[in-house]
């Protein structure tokens, strides 16, 4: 029985394509297994070098996505599928023109890449060295700093989601919640309103830290990742929840790390709207 051909997205850009490349892994993941490739084709910025994507494109029967803001490259790719009859998605064009539109202004019409650097990007910088050196409880007097501070045992996602938070702008602490260890005294003088405990299911748990051990050559059968000391570990944090009922507790069983992001601010939102 032959293999189904592959079906590939090509994604061009007048940029890095991060932001169509983003919008297409999102659609994708409502169709899993589905074997599509994507090809990137970033800093496009004349027809010259758009033409052979699009015809390869047409010749491949690929879906065509992409952001361009210049209005001259923009119309010839509208043309340029429609003549070539490829699928195409213009990600970020018609949203120009309602924003310009609302907003009664004309757009600069500059791919990002070309943008001066702003304040929210240095900001962005600054948060992600901050969860850099505050990662893992590494430096718990940056508690009194940190917008987010993620409390939870270890392999509950805290690194990633820092890391995650921290490309929005935000300072983000993390502190691993180590079985019979106290917490630290910067922890219970930080603002409370801060804090979000994390937890998981047991048995997602034990299999990913089985598989964090295979991947060290290390053998599964250690404290680390064995069911009962697992359970202690977690009733351990959950004590430590039970008796800071201020602290929310995100559930991160069966989560991607970006959906328990949203689920962090959130509660942090919802808390500072109450404090108000």
């Amino acid at each position: 029985m032959s293999k189904p051909m592959s079906k590939f997205i090509d994604v061009l850009s007048d940029s890095t394509g991060e932001t169509a490349e983003k919008v297409v892994r999102a659609a994708l993941l409502q169709f899993p297994q589905a074997g599509v490739q994507i090809r990137l084709h970033t800093r496009v910025r004349t027809k010259e070098v758009a033409r052979p994507v699009l015809e390869r494109a047409a010749k491949e029967g690929a879906l065509l996505v992409f952001t361009v803001v210049s209005p001259e490259l923009r119309e010839f790719i509208h043309s340029a599928t429609a003549e070539l009859r490829i699928e195409a998605i213009d990600v970020i064009g018609s949203l120009i023109g309602k924003l310009g539109t609302f907003l009664d202004r004309e757009p600069i019409n500059l791919p990002s890449a070309m943008l001066p650097l702003s304040d929210e990007y240095f900001r962005r910088i600054e948060a992600v060295e901050f969860a850099v050196k505050s990662d893992d409880g590494k430096e718990p007097r940056n508690f009194r700093k940190a917008d987010i501070i993620l409390v939870g045992v270890s392999r509950t996602s805290k690194t990633p989601l820092s890391t995650l938070l921290a490309q929005r702008g935000l300072k983000v602490a993390n502190l691993p919640l180590v079985l019979g260890v106290p917490l630290p005294h910067e922890i219970e003088e930080a603002p409370s309103d801060r804090i979000v405990g994390l937890t998981i299911g047991l048995d997602q748990l034990c299999e990913i830290r089985q598989a964090r051990l295979r991947q060290l050559g290390m053998p599964p059968e250690t404290n680390y990742a064995m069911r009962e000391h697992v359970r202690t570990e977690l009733e351990f944090a959950h004590n430590i929840f039970r008796a800071h009922p201020d602290w929310p507790v995100v559930d991160v069983t069966g989560r991607a790390i970006e959906e328990t992001a949203v689920i962090i601010l959130e509660s942090i939102h919802e808390r500072n709207r109450a404090a108000h």
